[in-house]
């Protein structure tokens, strides 16, 4: 049994405690927050937890194994290295870090001390996610083309991070468990218009093999949109996270090159292949609670998570290099 701390009790918080009641190999011990109104909260759903104002008492508890850094990304650095160096292992929201650098010297800790990062990238457990990845692993869309998603919303505005640092990291964490390729370069413009941080960003990821992506991700939208669209040589699918039904939809549709030589002269004949569209079973479990029970199960039997400090960092590196091209009014930043 993983017994946790957690450290953040506002807009996420609550839904990492309610979701610790469920695994059996894991629990919540402790949770802190600095506001006693989210701690009378937490009284209130969770009598049997301990409370505390002072993180100091979650990260050195000996009665304590884990702990969930539930907190704004300019904070994740601290908390996490004094998990660390404290011997607890550390589940830490998405974006894992506010930088590159941070995020490499927290790996080489947690790696010395034999302890396990798993960054919170919750759409890798969905059911959606999921059989995209059975369907990329088992060849049935052949070599990837591209992804292409819409991510979009009146709000929630952020004062601390941009629309780029708050919704692109699932669309990132998502291609890099789809793609598995590192990325090459990356253009990006994005404009502010309220608050002084990016509240419209449009993304373009280039990767190996001429695969390609695109993110557009916006808080200034009238309708919530999450749509994203799969391309491959095979097949190709279309997810909509806000439907209930047929989440994923499998298109048997595709174009191919047919290289004729008339006459000395190379000709290119396209042919459109269009045949049927399937939707396969989406498993219903929640997502979080799938994720902390492989999290205490990493840990139990000594297993490197797939969403690790590794993957948390590949992350941050794209949006690194996302803000610098913003910057740069869309100049191409390798990597």
């Amino acid at each position: 049994m993983i017994r946790v701390g957690v450290i953040g009790y506002g807009y996420w918080g609550p839904n990492i405690v309610r979701n610790l009641h469920g695994p059996d190999n894991i629990r919540v011990e402790m949770v802190c927050d600095k506001s006693m109104a989210a701690l009378a909260r937490v009284k209130k759903a969770h009598p049997a937890v301990a409370t505390t104002t002072d993180p100091c008492e979650v990260l050195k508890s000996p009665q304590i194994d884990a702990v969930a850094v539930i907190t704004p990304v300019w904070t994740h650095y601290e908390l996490t290295k004094a998990a660390l160096e404290n011997g607890k292992h550390v589940f830490v929201e998405k974006p894992f870090t506010a930088s590159a650098a941070q995020a490499e010297e927290l790996i080489e800790l947690a790696e010395r001390k034999g302890l396990t990062i798993m960054v919170d990238h919750t759409f890798l457990f969905t059911g959606a996610v999921r059989k995209i990845r059975e369907l990329v692993d088992r060849g049935d869309l052949g070599d990837l083309y591209y992804y292409d998603s819409l991510r979009v919303n009146l709000g929630l505005f952020q004062h601390d991070v941009s629309v780029v640092w708050d919704l692109a990291p699932h669309d990132l964490s998502i291609m890099d468990h789809l793609i598995k390729k590192e990325p090459e370069a990356i253009v990006a413009t994005g404009e502010k218009h309220l608050n002084g941080v990016e509240d419209v960003a449009f993304m373009t990821i280039y990767f190996p093999q001429n695969i390609i992506a695109h993110v557009n991700v916006n808080w200034l939208s009238p309708v919530k949109i999450r749509t994203t669209l799969i391309g491959g040589e095979k097949k190709m699918l279309v997810w909509n996270d806000l439907v209930a039904d047929e989440k994923v939809r499998v298109y048997d549709k595709g174009v191919s090159i047919n290289n004729g030589d008339g006459e000395g002269i190379r000709e290119a004949l396209v042919s459109y292949r269009t045949g049927d569209m399937w939707a396969p079973q989406i498993e219903q479990a929640e997502a979080l609670r799938v994720e902390l029970g492989y999290f205490a199960d990493c840990i139990l039997n000594n297993k490197t998570p797939f969403n690790d400090g590794h993957a948390g960092l590949r992350v941050v590196r794209m949006l690194e290099a996302v803000d610098r091209s913003i910057r740069k009014r869309g100049e191409l930043v390798r990597l």
